[in-house]
């Protein structure tokens, strides 16, 4: 397998990536068979170096700057490397036709058209998805792709969408605000429950925070996940009390932790050093009152199902109802605040989330794993500051002087300008500084691969891999099936053992990554980069049999193709071909042993293999392979 040892202490920290360190040996035969073995020698890693190298020159991968560039201040577009580098943090993944037309213009002009962008559709999508069958050969409790409609759709707008920032920051907040389709009940059964979630996310994804709580307590997959659907008033009588699962999660997950903290995410201590708890569980049976009457009538799966199916579908699609007869009436109190007797359910709700939204660790606490999904897992205190202040001001300004946000606290456009703007993600600031970056998360790395490659996913139901990557031999890490409300890794995750965990850093993506991620990982980015999907096209052709769906064979062949032409003339000059890689993959940081020795392996392939289409491709597939297998791809810097 490939041993990425993120934990070898001659890596000098986990984020210290300029490592003298290439841990893939190829075996056998190189141009037919890819076998990772292992093994490998490391030195001692030199200093990172604040500038970035020089693109190759035929081909340009990325271009120059425009002739006239843009003059903002420490513009994020000014060369192709910073432009790539942002697009890494902001988007899915930068594709070189991207590279090459922002870099020159403004960053600032950039975001303000993706706040614009009209958002790309789920909803919609998953009920296509649904209605690709016919009708009397689906299950009656399965749809023509059972959990697939969610999967797929999230791959097209993943990697197709033209909204990318509100698609990157909608699966950002999808690892805080968790719910899943993994497990069994209206998720697990309806694909359009988990598909109105996903619009839910997307729609208010560069919103305000406070509605976006809002939106997300009415959905019927967060109400059935944490299992408030149908949460009922206590009765002394019988011992009945309301459900907590929810009161105790929107504080400890989705808002403001369990401990008090300072502005800059630092830990408030009492006078003997010990963290001060935000709540007891006083607070959360109170607040669980709040939370009472939430339902809908026709989402009762426990009764029988027939003849209600349709009802179920259309009712997943719309925000919970209140049935006041099930609603607490009685006084709710937590947090130091009270809601008076009487108060009808939505008010209760209304209330309650202002208050909680009020609280000052809200800013610091959702800001911080913000900064952690889209730019570095250990943020500097000041850096969290600065992204706090701009959540609770709710504004923001861009670099060309313009104000982002509408003024209230919990503004999400404010709060992402202020994280991708920060002054210490500077490429000089960041790569002289060993604790910054971020284990690259198995997903983005994969959306990254399909975009830079113009990989075609727009009928990703083609692919039987991407069915369910959540099992660790596969990726560890599957959007909206995480095994449980924590996600598939914690925010404050410390590998144990590890040079990183004693320098008291944390790593939350190293919580998925084992002997059996990195090789799923490796096995199926080997899946795409060497087109095995034209030859394996027929592995869903029984599934759309099955449900009466129409099987294309020509789509089948080209979805998960990545389109290496522009690379084809680089296949005889290996140095040339592992620069363009470098500047499209890695903004040219690679480190010189690792691409010395990707170069070396490049070259042992037998010249007369390349003198076909075939076995060039297969050439450049091996090297896309290999980087972005390596360590200096895996951390993001």
């Amino acid at each position: 397998m490939m041993d990425i040892r993120l934990a070898d202490p001659n890596y000098r920290g986990l984020f210290n990536k300029r490592v003298h360190v290439w841990r893939v040996v190829f075996c056998a035969s190189l141009l037919f068979v890819l076998t990772a073995c292992g093994g490998g020698g490391s030195s001692e890693p030199e200093p990172p170096s604040a500038q970035p190298a020089p693109t190759p020159t035929t081909p340009a991968p990325p271009s120059t700057p425009a002739p006239s560039p843009v003059v903002e201040p420490n513009n994020k577009f000014a060369t192709p490397q910073q432009t790539s580098r942002f697009l890494t943090m902001a988007t899915f993944g930068p594709r070189l036709q991207d590279i090459e037309d922002l870099t020159g213009t403004s960053a600032s002009a950039w975001m303000v058209d993706q706040f614009n962008a009209p958002t790309s559709e789920f909803l919609s999508e998953v009920q296509r998805y649904f209605e690709m069958g016919e009708p009397a050969q689906r299950s009656m409790l399965a749809d023509a792709f059972d959990q697939g409609a969610t999967t797929y759709t999230f791959w097209k707008n993943a990697v197709h969408g033209e909204d990318q920032l509100r698609q990157r920051m909608a699966f950002a907040l999808s690892q805080i605000l968790v719910v899943s389709n993994g497990s069994g009940g209206l998720n697990g059964i309806f694909p359009q429950t988990v598909g109105y979630y996903q619009q839910v996310l997307a729609d208010n994804a560069l919103g305000n925070y406070r509605d976006l709580l809002e939106a997300v307590t009415y959905t019927p997959a967060m109400a059935e996940y944490l299992t408030y659907l149908g949460n009922e008033k206590g009765d002394e009588s019988t011992g009945r009390v309301p459900d907590e699962n929810y009161s105790r999660e929107i504080l400890q997950l989705f808002t403001i932790g369990l401990v008090e903290l300072n502005q800059d995410g630092t830990v408030v201590t009492d006078v003997e050093g010990n963290p001060v708890e935000v709540y007891d569980n006083n607070d959360i049976t109170g607040l669980a009152k709040v939370f009472t009457g939430l339902n809908n009538p026709e989402l009762d799966i426990q009764s029988s199902l027939v003849g209600r199916i349709t009802r179920i579908r259309a009712a997943v699609l719309e925000p919970l109802l209140i049935d006041e007869s099930k609603h607490e009436p009685g006084e709710k109190s937590f947090l130091d605040f009270t809601i008076p007797a009487g108060t009808q359910g939505e008010a209760s709700i209304d209330m309650a989330l202002d208050h909680i939204m009020a609280h000052p660790n809200v800013g610091p606490f959702v800001g911080r794993q913000l900064i952690q999904r889209f730019v570095t897992s250990n943020p500097s205190p000041a850096y969290v500051e600065r992204v706090a202040n701009a959540f609770d001001a709710g504004s923001y300004t861009l670099p060309n002087g313009e104000e982002v946000g509408d003024g209230r606290k919990g503004d999400l456009k404010a709060t992402i300008a202020a994280i991708l703007f920060d002054e210490s993600i500077y490429i000089a600031n960041a790569l002289a500084d060993d604790t910054f970056g971020k284990v690259r998360e198995p997903v983005l790395r994969l959306s990254h691969f399909m975009r830079a490659f113009e990989t075609d996913m727009t009928t990703p139901e083609y692919v039987f891999q991407f069915y369910d990557t959540s099992s660790l031999s596969v990726l560890g890490q599957h959007p909206y099936r995480s095994p449980s409300v924590f996600n598939f890794y914690r925010p404050g995750y410390k590998a144990p053992g590890t040079l990183s965990a004693e320098q008291g850093l944390v790593a939350p993506e190293l919580q998925i990554v084992n002997a059996s991620s990195i090789p799923g990982y490796i096995n199926l980015l080997s899946y795409g980069a060497l087109q095995s999907q034209r030859e394996n096209f027929d592995n869903m052709r029984p599934v759309f049999i099955r449900f009466g769906a129409n099987f294309d064979a020509s789509r089948a062949q080209q979805t998960f193709i990545p389109n290496y032409a522009d690379l084809l003339p680089l296949a005889d000059d290996a140095e040339a071909l592992v620069e363009y890689l470098d500047g499209l993959l890695l903004y040219n940081t690679l480190s010189e042993s690792s691409k010395t020795a990707l170069i070396d392996t490049l070259n042992a392939f037998a010249p007369s293999a390349l003198t076909e289409a075939a076995g060039r491709e297969a050439l450049i597939g091996y090297a896309v392979l290999m980087l972005m297998s390596s360590p200096d791809y895996l951390v993001q810097r």
